[in-house]
Parts: structure tokens; C-alpha cells; sequence
């Protein structure tokens, strides 16, 4: 892979409305775009689509302050520039939501590699104006894959670390062929047209963003892997400066023989033996992924998870996904806890934390008891559903008083309990989000990972291997033998956090919002925070983005670092918790309905933006 060092330059604007030169400039761009005609599969010419490569719209620069942005027709946002860009393109050339998506992943893989990509795994949720479909792309475990795959030979659970960085953890990529199911049912522009953005800047280059150069000086492990190594680092082992234009030209290989064969080009032929081989050789951390998984891989559609919740209708992931079902716990259970002063001075007020910290704990007990693949595990009473019932909720906020409960215990949805053991805490991280509403409507919720940041460290063809193996719990049992729900099994789909949404409104059943964001088991809390700044505290997308960051995993109450007043840290000491200030990255992104059409966010955590008309 060829690297090219040349000046960095920052734009002058970053406002919320493109200065008029960079908009005649992108308009200009997309001259020679044309709408699609007809559906994909149908007789007919080829919509046109020419990709320009655009002036950067907004500096890259990790944290900056986002003002939103406003438009009337359609929007798209994601965590980088380019990706956002690539998205709207296509939707300017008629596009549908979903071609939207394909761009933007497929340029996320290129730019964003820490977070996501083709190597990885996603949850999207789609609305077509009459029904919402849950496509699942999540990582699977090999067939060769056991129970004791993170146990030491003393029985001990592996370190973290050891576990991540090599073959072990690599699970089933599912991300392109969960997209291109939702191409072939949603899909206008041809398949190969959307991958021609990715592919011209792998080709052509892309500058490396702060972001990206603030994180590879801080990673320890992926110059372990001398491919990740030459592509991501100079000789003297730093990283390209900020501003170097790097060019991918295996990643454009692979992309073209996607583009051209679809997803079988990835998951069968040299692509998909270079992938085993790297997994299986790996000379320190060798993992079990064979051709024949790679092969066999599904994607599923499942059924989309909805819950009444003031006069809205909120949409999210079933399990594997654990998201959904907390949100809509924590959202429930503080209908029962009522603070009549949520914020003070423009951040969540000590009363406000208190609550739902407590209905954090709760639900996140419920989580590590039950959640895992529905294909493996069973639901509470057979019915997810049973976990977001309105009386358990109203019981399980009965727990809620005026001291920390600190650490809480798993309820009972449902009068069987089930055998299985809660699993113990571990970490969980990485994750990019996209939200896109199309010119008809249509609209999509995706998040999509690679688990840990630069996944397990092991490049293969210009692109990384997810680590999503170790989002299962590394023990499998308690210490009375008890299984744990979570645990590795062959085929299975680990636990998950992600949490696409979806917002209806009850009353005439438009849709209202899409949000979601990266962060690990955080994704909970940042998504439930946006929930809660736009459709109850009367903010806008960015000013509830903007918000500082919360939550608790069942454990000590987290606040993000200098964000709250020390009267709030102390008033929440004062009832029992164990604060701990730390940095919480979210990564959100938001488009929320307006009288005159869409408004959106992006984090000012992260470098992403919103377009659209």
C-alpha cells in the first residue's frame, strides 16, 4: 500500500450552513448525478452516478463544538465527512435509504477502520413507510468454537488483551451480507455503483484525520501485525501525520470484486482464504475461523422491538441485542420515579442521576441474567416482551429509593425463572452509527462495529478483523455451575449493545426520530439520553447530543470527566454512590422530524456531520 505525505489545510468554515462557496463547489460536484430509474433487478439503463470527491465540508478535528443542521427534503449522518458525503451523493442521485447506507459503510471502512467495517458486523433498522424490518448482521462463532475458548488452561479466564489481539476473537463477518439483503429488498442504484465512492478514495487517497492519528498514537498493539504496521505507521514507527493522504489500493481490489460478484466474492474464493489463514496462523493467539464458516454465514431478519412510551412509539433491536430492552427498561421505570427538576444550569441534575442510575442498575442486572441469542437462549416467559411489560417495570421501579442500591440483583419477568447465571462484568468497546432518512421517507437506523478499537490487530487486504468474540463472557459458568446465558457456542451471535432506533409518533404514526451511537455498553445510556433530551426535555438533536454523558453498568455511577458541578458529585455521594468521572466518547448521531423536515446532530465527541437537502 502506497502512502503520500502532503500538506494538511483546514477550512475556514464549520458552520452549521456550508459558506456559499463550498456549496456552489458540492453542487458543481454533483452535476452529473441523475435519478435512479426504477428498482434494481428491473429492465432498463443503468442510473448514472458520478462520485466526486469532495472539498472537505467541515475541519476533521475529534472534539468541536456541532451547531446541527437543517434540512427539508432528506439527510444522512455519520461519523466521518467523507462517509457522510458518500451517502449524500447518493441520495442525490436518487438513492434510497439503504444505498445510502452501503456508501457510507463501505467509506467508513476506509476512514474510520478503528470502529468498523466489511471485517465486522452491524444491526440495521429500516423503515420502508409501512413496516420496519430488523436486519441482523452480527459476527457468529466459529463451528470449532467452545465454551472454554477464553479459559486458561487453570481454568482462569483469560486478560482481556491476550484475548483480543490475534485469531482468537475473529467471529463471522456479517456486515455485507446483511447489506446486501437489505439491498436486494430496499435497493434502487445498483449494487456496484455504491461502492464506487470507497473505492475512488482508496484509489485516489484520503487524508488522515486527528482522530485517526490520535488513536494509533495511543494503540500498543496493532503494529504487532506487521501488514497493519506498514500501512498504518511510518518506518520509525510513528503514526502518518495528520493530513498524510493514504491510499488503499487492496481494500479497492476487494471492493471492486464485491461490487462486481456481491457478497459470495467476500465470503468464498481468495478473499475469504486469506481471512482463515490469517486468523489460523497467527503465530501467538491462532484462532478456530474456517473457510466453512465463512461460507455458511446468514444474515437474519428478525422481528423489530417496540414499546409504548409517552406518546411515543420507540423501535429498536431484539436480542442478540441487549440496547433496545434497556432503554426501554431504564425509560419505563423512571415513568415511576418522577424528578421534577431533570436539569440544573443545562446539565442533568443530581435528582435526575440519582434515578435513573438506580434504573440503570436494574436493568443491567436483568441484562447479564437473560439476554443473549434468542437462537441459544430462551426469553423470559418465551416472550422478550416480558422484560419491558409495563407491571414489571412498575414493580421494578418499586426498588428505586432515596440511597444507591450500589449493586443490584436480576428481577423475574416471568413466574418460570430461568437456570442461568448472570455474567460477570467484562469490557465491552468500538462501534460507528449512521442515521438516514431518504427523499420518500424511508429512513434507517444502523450501527455497525468491529468491536474493540482497531478490532483483534490482524489487516488482511486493506481491511481489519473484528474482536467479536470477546463481547460473549469468557467464563461460561458461575461458581455453583450455573451456565451462563452468554456464553461462547458454536454458530452463536454474542451479546450486543448496539441500539439503532427508531421513533414513532403514537398518535399518527409518523416516524419522528432515528438515533443511535457507538460506545460499548455505554451505547445504552448515550442513545437513552438523546431519547430523553429530545422527546421529553423539549431539546433539539444536537443540544441533547451536546448534553454530558451518564450511566452505570451495575456498578459505580459514571459521569463524563468535567462535565458536572462538584456540588452534583457530592450530592450523589451524599445518597450512597460511588462516583467515578471518566471519559465517555460517545459518538452519536440523530435526525430528528421538524415542521419543515429534518434536523440533525452529530457528538462533538467524535468527527461527524450531517448533509442533506
Amino acid at each position: 500500500m502506497r502512502v503520500i505525505s502532503i500538506p494538511h489545510t483546514t477550512p475556514r468554515h464549520t458552520s452549521a450552513v456550508p459558506p456559499q462557496g463550498w456549496r456552489a463547489r458540492l453542487l458543481a460536484a454533483l452535476g452529473g448525478l441523475a435519478l435512479a430509474a426504477g428498482l434494481v433487478g428491473c429492465a432498463g439503463p443503468t442510473p448514472a452516478f458520478d462520485y466526486r470527491i469532495p472539498a472537505q465540508p467541515e475541519a476533521a478535528t475529534g472534539t468541536s463544538a456541532k451547531p446541527g443542521w437543517a434540512t427539508q427534503r432528506f439527510a444522512v449522518a455519520a461519523a466521518n465527512p467523507l462517509a457522510t458525503d458518500a451517502g449524500y451523493q447518493v441520495l442525490k442521485a436518487g438513492g434510497s435509504a439503504v444505498d445510502a447506507a452501503v456508501a457510507v459503510q463501505m467509506v467508513l471502512t476506509l476512514v474510520e477502520p478503528q470502529s468498523s467495517g466489511i471485517g465486522g458486523g452491524a444491526f440495521l433498522l429500516h423503515w420502508d413507510g409501512r413496516q420496519i424490518q430488523a436486519y441482523d448482521g452480527r459476527e457468529t462463532a466459529p463451528a470449532a468454537a467452545d465454551e472454554r475458548l477464553f479459559l486458561q488452561p487453570d481454568g482462569k479466564p483469560m486478560a482481556f488483551d491476550d484475548a483480543v489481539v490475534g485469531g482468537r476473537a475473529v467471529g463471522v463477518p456479517g456486515t455485507l451480507r446483511m447489506l446486501e439483503l437489505a439491498h436486494r429488498r430496499h435497493g434502487r442504484l445498483p449494487w456496484a455503483t455504491l461502492f464506487e465512492p470507497a473505492i475512488r478514495l482508496a484509489e485516489e487517497g484520503f487524508p488522515i484525520g486527528p482522530r485517526l492519528h490520535g488513536l494509533l498514537r495511543q494503540e500498543a498493539h496493532l503494529k504487532r501485525d506487521p501488514v497493519a504496521a506498514r500501512y498504518f505507521y511510518q518506518p520509525d514507527g510513528q503514526p502518518w501525520p495528520v493530513g498524510t493522504r493514504v491510499r488503499n489500493p487492496e481494500l479497492a481490489a476487494v471492493l471492486r470484486d464485491v461490487a462486481t460478484r456481491g457478497a459470495d466474492a467476500f465470503y468464498r474464493g481468495p478473499i475469504a482464504r486469506d481471512i482463515v489463514a490469517k486468523v489460523q496462523t497467527h503465530p501467538t493467539n491462532p484462532g478456530r475461523l474456517s473457510a466453512e464458516d465463512l461460507a455458511a454465514y446468514r444474515a437474519r431478519e428478525r422481528e423489530a422491538l417496540c414499546a409504548d412510551w409517552r406518546q411515543y412509539r420507540l423501535c429498536g433491536f431484539p436480542p442478540p441485542s441487549s440496547g433496545h430492552l434497556a432503554i426501554v427498561q431504564m425509560l419505563g421505570m423512571l415513568e415511576h420515579t418522577p424528578v421534577s427538576t431533570p436539569l440544573a444550569d443545562g446539565v442533568p441534575s443530581a435528582d435526575f442521576l440519582h434515578a435513573y442510575t438506580e434504573a440503570a442498575r436494574l436493568a443491567f442486572a436483568d441484562r447479564a441474567q437473560y439476554v443473549a441469542d434468542p437462537d441459544f437462549v430462551a426469553a423470559p416467559g418465551g416472550d422478550w416482551r416480558t422484560l419491558i411489560d409495563p407491571a414489571y417495570l412498575r414493580q421494578r421501579a418499586g426498588r428505586i429509593g432515596a440511597r444507591s442500591m450500589v449493586r443490584a440483583q436480576a428481577g423475574q419477568p416471568a413466574p418460570l425463572r430461568v437456570s442461568q447465571a448472570a455474567q460477570p462484568d467484562q469490557p465491552e468497546y468500538g462501534t460507528s452509527h449512521i442515521s438516514i432518512v431518504d427523499a420518500e421517507g424511508r429512513a434507517l437506523a444502523m450501527t455497525t462495529t468491529i468491536e474493540d478499537q482497531f478490532g483483534a490487530r490482524q489487516m488482511v487486504r486493506g481491511f481489519l478483523l473484528n474482536n467479536e468474540l470477546t463481547d460473549f463472557s469468557f467464563v461460561p459458568t458461575d461458581a455453583t455451575g450455573a451456565p451462563i446465558a452468554n456464553r461462547v457456542q458454536p454458530g452463536k451471535r454474542p451479546r450486543s449493545s448496539m441500539s439503532p432506533t427508531l421513533v414513532f409518533d403514537r398518535r399518527d404514526g409518523r416516524l419522528v426520530m432515528s438515533a443511535g451511537s457507538p460506545g460499548g455498553a455505554l451505547i445504552i445510556h448515550y442513545t437513552a439520553k438523546t431519547l430523553l433530551g429530545t422527546l421529553a426535555w423539549g431539546l433539539n438533536a444536537q443540544q441533547a447530543i451536546d448534553l454530558p454523558n451518564f450511566g452505570s453498568t451495575n456498578g459505580p455511577t459514571l459521569l463524563e470527566k468535567g462535565r458536572f458541578p462538584a456540588s452534583t458529585l457530592e450530592a450523589l455521594r451524599a445518597r450512597g454512590h460511588e462516583v467515578r468521572e471518566m471519559d465517555m466518547t460517545s459518538g452519536l448521531q440523530a435526525l430528528q422530524r421538524t415542521g419543515t423536515g429534518w434536523f440533525g446532530g452529530a457528538d462533538p465527541r467524535r468527527e461527524g456531520v450531517v448533509m442533506g437537502d
